[in-house]
């Protein structure tokens, strides 16, 4: 989960004070930990669920108990926590910024790197469907556990009321949540303290539970269980889901917080809950096997909770799944924002929903997206227990691609030795890939979901980043070097007119498209002319001295560069302001007119992509959002050339 616009944009300074500090590790309570927390709503039920066909034995409790606990030890702790944090992208994380860092620590922009980029940004928009439902869903369900209430509500009711709280929740988007973003933490930190409390509490139910701490109890469940074993994996899988927010939200609270979160509150909380669960179904399976009565799996977090109780747990839990939707869904306009900046998608109407917080962006697109999908896993598949099988596969496969991407830069830019680092990284993959496939096991009980939407979403991408490649490399054929036209009008100048013209282009070396037609159809030239190309660096930030970098050519025309990192927001006028070239006259907003080529694209049978794919990419080009308003240009300012292209 990548979680980017919940707090402002901090790139946190070490120098911070103690309150500071506790300030932010509070933040990262509800938004980095949001989806991880929630997991006791079901992960345990889920995984002792897959070994109860043939009953439950006390053996199998701890089994299943020790695989969640040494999961959140070896994957979240170990993995994520000791490691993957420290390779951060100047401060940030995820699954691009991993990818970004690859890039330049390889020095290039290799097929491979950014194809492990795209499959894990792919991933992620399935994990971002399936969190919302499966999250806040779980938590409606313990409306049937209330007493005195839960035989007076059905399926149907518990659907109704996810539904309504989805509908909530997606129309709040375009709002932004700056206004309740300060109580996510407070929140979060009572649910922690309130599952822990609950846990300990039941633990003394049964004292030997804290045998699971011994990894011997989860070999023995797999050694003795087969196939079914690794079923029971890829449901304990689930105690997990979340972990990548621990390296996706660094840029906005910085490694201490969150390393300090997960040891102080996050791991003891949910460690306690879970022995609290393992040891209350020993207790339950004890007294089952003394009455003489049949056990068998239940909701085990709300059966804990004493009955006068429940209704507010039910309340708060409900909260708390609520705020790990949140985190997910503003994670999702985060990585789309990134993804856009890198190339990987189109251009999206994207609009800043504070003046205050960086991050804070709302995409209406993915906002309808994300919702049309949640309704539908809410409505198709009815329950919680029936949707967990759909979620391992996409939180899994974006850690084998981490991975993955954390050996380039272990290689690379640590410069480690090829064995040293093959030997560090290679029981880390070997996990993942493990976890991957006891997942895979699952395709047919609905883990076809997220693979569904990874396989729609990375073909977007590839005929994205395809598309733009053969449309560049047309425009590069036909162009001419500004450098030659700029000597050939300087031999025969057309008429000048006055002010400044800005002409865009792609191509940091032929003149732009732009510049062409208005030469050949209003035959003048400007005062003063600038070929501009933006940039999206490998870095999530660029400094504001090097954002412009200008190149006189001659008395008529520069060459200007304007670079940003793929965390932030272009502003095209604001930012060519700082220009001063060699008549050390500003560029003012006054007098600057911005000329855009845009080319009208026809598909070909007989070169480029297939047929198929060219139609999809010129319909992904038609409904890209305007480059002006991406690049915040005034549309007063703009005059668009156009051109036909066949690809």
């Amino acid at each position: 989960m990548e979680a980017d616009a919940l707090v402002p944009a901090a790139n946190v300074d070490p120098t911070h004070g103690g309150h500071s500090q506790l300030a932010l590790t509070l933040g990262a309570l509800g938004v980095v930990f949001g989806d991880i927390g929630t997991s006791p709503l079901y992960a345990f039920r889920e995984a002792l669920g897959q070994a109860a066909a043939d009953g439950i034995v006390a053996g199998e409790i701890l089994g299943v108990l020790s695989l969640a606990l040494w999961a959140l030890i070896l994957v979240v702790t170990c993995k994520y926590v000791l490691f993957l944090m420290r390779a951060d992208n100047n401060g940030e994380g995820g699954v691009l910024a991993l990818m970004a860092l690859a890039q330049r620590a390889a020095r290039k922009r290799g097929r491979l790197l950014v194809a492990l980029g795209a499959a894990g940004a792919a991933l992620f928009y399935g994990d971002g469907i399936i969190t919302p439902a499966l999250s806040v869903l779980s938590a409606v369900e313990g409306l049937k556990t209330i007493p005195a209430f839960g035989h007076h509500i059905n399926r149907g009711e518990i659907i109704l009321i996810t539904a309504l709280l989805m509908v909530v929740l997606f129309s709040m988007q375009g709002r932004g949540t700056a206004a309740v973003a300060r109580l996510f933490g407070p929140i979060c930190l009572l649910w922690f303290g309130a599952i822990a409390a609950i846990g300990l509490i039941h633990i003394f139910d049964a004292p030997e539970i804290f045998a699971a701490f011994s990894p011997h109890y989860a070999v023995l469940f797999m050694l003795n269980h087969g196939i079914t074993g690794l079923f029971v994996l890829g449901a304990v899988f689930l105690t997990v889901t979340g972990a990548e927010a621990l390296t996706a939200d660094m840029g906005h609270f910085g490694a201490k917080p969150i390393r300090r979160g997960w040891f102080a509150v996050v791991f003891p909380a949910l460690a306690l809950n879970y022995l609290g669960q393992g040891a209350f179904a020993l207790a339950q399976l004890e007294h089952a096997a003394a009455t003489g009565a049949n056990f068998t799996n239940q909701d085990w977090f709300f059966m804990m909770v004493p009955g006068p109780l429940r209704a507010p747990m039910v309340l708060l839990a409900t909260m708390a799944t609520i705020i790990a939707s949140q985190a997910v869904i503003t994670g999702a306009f985060s990585l789309t924002q990134q993804a856009i900046q890198l190339g990987l998608l189109p251009r999206m109407k994207l609009r800043q929903t504070s003046a205050h917080m960086a991050g804070q962006v709302f995409l209406p697109g993915i906002n309808r997206l994300l919702f049309v999908g949640v309704m539908i896993l809410v409505f198709g598949f009815g329950s919680s227990s029936a949707m967990a099988a759909a979620y391992g596969i996409s939180v899994t496969g974006t850690m084998v691609v981490t991975t993955l991407l954390a050996f380039v830069i272990v290689r690379r830019s640590w410069q480690w030795r090829l064995g040293l680092a093959v030997a560090f990284i290679a029981p880390f993959l070997l996990l993942d890939i493990f976890f991957f496939g006891a997942n895979i096991l699952r395709v047919y009980e609905g883990g076809w979901v997220p693979l569904v939407v990874a396989g729609g979403v990375g073909l977007l991408i590839e005929t994205w980043v395809r598309g733009r490649k053969l449309l560049h490399a047309i425009d590069k054929a036909q162009a001419i070097a500004l450098e030659e036209l700029a000597r050939m009008l300087s031999a025969r100048p057309p008429e000048r007119v006055p002010g400044t013209a800005i002409f865009l282009s792609a191509d940091r070396d032929g003149a732009p498209n732009a510049l062409l037609h208005n030469l050949k159809h209003n035959k003048i030239l400007h005062e003063r002319n600038i070929a501009l190309t933006v940039r999206t660096a490998p870095t999530p930030f660029v400094d504001p001295d090097e954002r412009l970098s200008i190149l006189p050519i001659d008395a008529n025309f520069s060459r200007a560069l304007l670079t940003y990192g793929f965390m932030e927001t272009p502003d095209v006028p604001r930012d060519l302001s700082l220009a001063r070239p060699r008549d050390d006259k500003a560029i003012e907003p006054v007098g600057t007119s911005y000329f855009i080529g845009r080319s009208t694209l026809r598909p070909s049978k007989h070169s480029g992509m297939p047929f198929w794919q060219d139609l999809l990419f010129i319909f992904l080009y038609r409904n890209a959002a305007d480059p002006t308003d991406f690049l915040r240009i005034p549309p007063n300012r703009v005059v668009e050339l156009g051109s036909q292209t066949t690809i």
